[in-house]
């Protein structure tokens, strides 16, 4: 199973494809298919059929997931796009080590 490097409500810049250079808030990631869905990125067409009696069809649009190779963190201390590098800190609650994310360029804690 594919381990990703960026998480809920991380805010990333696209790397590639016809939204290059937009951010946006990760909205959920599927591992799965090392995929993430970003808001306002990647929006695609759906047409709504309608289910119940009363109930109004139409057409809408809807963020669809991209790969997570095409987007890439931004630090919220300094503002920049970078690298997720990682730094074992001690936990008091639990008494161990734990990784904890950092910003690849000025070390900020993501």
């Amino acid at each position: 199973m594919n381990s990703l490097k960026i998480k809920k409500n991380d805010t990333v810049v696209v790397l590639s494809g016809k939204d290059k250079g937009k951010q946006g808030k990760v909205l959920g990631t599927i591992p799965s298919e090392a995929k993430v869905v970003v808001e306002g990125i990647n929006k695609v067409t759906c047409h709504i059929k309608p289910r119940k009696q009363g109930e109004e069809g139409g057409i809408t649009q809807r963020e669809a997931a991209i790969y997570a190779s095409k987007v890439q963190v931004v630090c919220p201390k300094c503002g920049k796009r970078t690298r997720v590098a990682h730094k074992m800190v001690y936990n008091e609650r639990k008494k161990k080590d734990v990784a904890v994310r950092i910003c690849g360029k000025c070390g900020a804690e993501l």
